[in-house]
């Protein structure tokens, strides 16, 4: 037997709602009969710890508190008390548990919708959430809850219009017992709680859930093989409903990037033309510097892969390479677990350029376990990767008469590179960022392309560390010669701002914390940007 004593909102809290509100206030109850089934997840969001129970209620009462605690006409906060007899209990991992510590809070709950589709206010809750609670039952004598954790905005809402609201979300990689999901494909009833941490707020949520698969699932949620769709039927969105806030601690390291809706990015998961499996072979590789390298693929089956574009990504799969296989906890390398070894590289070579049409290259830096297995790699080895497809839309468009801007972080100007044959190079202005670590990259930029050189302005970091001042005296030389300007120094505001006749469309393509400050110091313009936080 367990005993669990809380303050609650015993007027918009349909749990509360459901065991106790029939009862006056201080009237106990007692249960003698099996017909109500509990469930509970007790967390503990501080050590990550959580225990899933479910038995029967055998008693509960509620008692008013004293003072006025309404914030709304009607509404109340009271003392909950609930006597559980626990028949079956779980200890579960502390994947996907976002850590916090919970506060203590008094709740001043105030409805502000019970409508949908739902409002604005709760579209900006679940763009915050990183956790709800889910729960659901395979028949009346059985009934579950869990948690669904993951970064701030795992949720996407697909649909919130007057004809239905629909959320979706991913199913990370878990125990493979699929308690809960076993649960929603008998019966898709489910009710969900999306808490606002924060603020205390609140979020609830009855509907009927649909599990997709494989494909279909990729089609709505691109890198997902297993989602869940919510569609709702009933919202209740309470302002101040809980007992506690939650201060945000580090988040979980078994957490995946967000997943976006296909309909949020374009061309998000590329694919080949139809169903026939397409292979990329590597047959060069050329060190630029020490971490830049430039890989040339040629394509098995070019009328599978379709022909890409300038500006274009290509999608390749690394899966049966570097694939370690299920793994229900992995504290060496927690990322690998929702890793499906896909990854998109933007595409470097020109279409109209000097190579055979069923042949790419890419120029990438080697920053992580998957550019590390193709520096590795021997030419003559025949490696042959899987190739997803071609995808995305970041083409320079020029105008007539306008000098467009371009800022490039490092190896930011690969969409640059594949776009070359097709710009006029005289009405372009390139803003190249990078350290002299990275000056081989410039020099076999310029000396494949020289016309490009008298449109760039470099801004050089790194030359005051004596390991690279004699790169700097080999370099710097260089660069006057093919007319390029250069600064030492990192690129800073008044370098972008105010420069005159220039387009007011800005392109950039770097990483997350440049791109940032270029997005700020550029406010007011149109920025077209790409990452390559892969």
């Amino acid at each position: 037997m367990i005993g669990i004593r809380a303050m609650v909102d015993s007027t918009y809290d349909p749990v509360i709602s459901c065991l106790l509100s029939s009862r006056h206030e201080n009237a106990p109850v007692e249960r003698k009969s099996r017909d109500r089934v509990v469930s509970a997840l007790s967390i503990d969001l501080a050590t990550r710890s959580r225990v899933k129970l479910a038995g029967q209620m055998v008693a509960g009462a509620l008692g008013e508190l004293g003072g006025d605690d309404s914030t709304d006409e009607g509404a109340k906060v009271t003392e909950a008390q609930v006597v559980i007899r626990v028949e079956r209990s779980l200890g579960n991992c502390p994947k996907y548990l976002n850590k916090k510590q919970i506060v203590p809070t008094a709740p001043e709950p105030a409805l502000l919708s019970n409508v949908l589709p739902l409002p604005e206010e709760a579209i900006e809750l679940l763009a915050k959430a990183d956790l709800f609670f889910i729960t659901s039952s395979y028949d009346e004598s059985s009934i579950g809850t869990n948690h669904r954790g993951g970064p701030p905005g795992f949720v996407r809402v697909l649909q919130n219009d007057p004809s239905a609201t629909v959320l979706i979300y991913p199913e990370y990689s878990g125990n493979r017992l699929y308690q809960t999901l076993g649960n929603l494909e008998m019966n898709p009833k489910a009710g969900v709680v999306v808490p606002n941490f924060g603020t205390g707020s609140v979020l609830y949520i009855t509907g009927t859930t649909e599990i997709i698969i494989g494909k279909e699932a990729a089609a709505l949620l691109p890198r997902s093989n297993l989602a869940v769709k919510l569609h709702v039927q009933e919202a209740r969105l309470v302002r101040k409903g809980l007992a506690f806030t939650g201060q945000p601690g580090e988040p979980s390291p078994y957490n995946p990037p967000v997943r976006f809706l296909a309909t949020e990015r374009a061309g998000t998961d590329a694919q080949t033309v139809n169903d026939r499996v397409v292979y990329a072979k590597l047959i060069n590789k050329e060190l630029l510097t020490s971490s830049i390298g430039r890989f040339r693929f040629s394509v098995s089956d070019p009328e599978a892969a379709g022909r890409w574009k300038p500006g274009q990504y290509v999608a390749l799969a690394f899966e049966d390479e570097l694939g370690a296989g299920y793994s229900h906890m992995r504290d060496d390398d927690p990322s690998s677990l929702n890793d499906d070894l896909v990854r998109t590289f933007t595409v470097s070579s020109s279409v109209r350029g000097n190579l055979p049409t069923d042949e790419f290259e890419i120029t990438i830096r080697n920053v992580g376990k998957v550019t590390a297995f193709l520096f590795r790699q021997n030419v003559r080895a025949g490696l042959e990767i899987p190739l997803r497809g071609f995808a995305g839309t970041f083409a320079i468009d020029q105008h007539d008469g306008e000098i467009v801007p371009f800022v490039a972080g490092g190896i930011g100007i690969t969409p640059v590179l594949a776009q070359l044959p097709d710009l006029d190079l005289e009405r372009i202005r390139l803003f190249w960022t990078l350290n002299i670590r990275d000056m081989g990259l410039v020099v076999d930029t310029f000396e494949r392309c020289p016309r490009l050189a008298s449109s760039t302005l470099l801004y050089i970091s790194g030359a005051a560390d004596a390991a690279v001042r004699g790169q700097e005296d080999q370099t710097m030389p260089r660069l006057q010669q093919y007319g390029a300007q250069a600064f030492q120094r990192r690129i800073v505001a008044s370098d972008v701002q105010g420069q005159p006749g220039l387009s007011t469309t800005w392109y950039v393509c770097a990483g997350s914390t440049l791109r940032q400050n270029i997005l700020s110091w550029l406010s007011g313009k149109h920025v077209v940007f790409e990452d390559f936080n892969y």
